[in-house]
């Protein structure tokens, strides 16, 4: 039986934490910047923690942990 490729998409967008869990960038920090305050420019700039739902689905897809 052939190994499994690892999806490359998913490998790039988490990171995987000293605990086992993901961690992910979060969104609106691209465009339309001007019309944000900066407190909430700033908030987007951390990373934010997967949902276990999803983390268990992304983890089997990117062979990490």
């Amino acid at each position: 039986m052939p190994k499994v490729k690892t999806k490359k998409a998913i490998k790039k967008r988490f990171k995987v934490t000293g605990t086992g869990k993901l961690m992910r960038c979060q969104q609106g920090r691209r465009h339309i910047l001007t019309k944000k305050t900066s407190k909430r420019k700033r908030h987007l700039k951390k990373p934010a923690k997967v949902y276990e739902a999803f983390a268990k689905l992304y983890k089997r897809l990117a062979r990490v942990a």
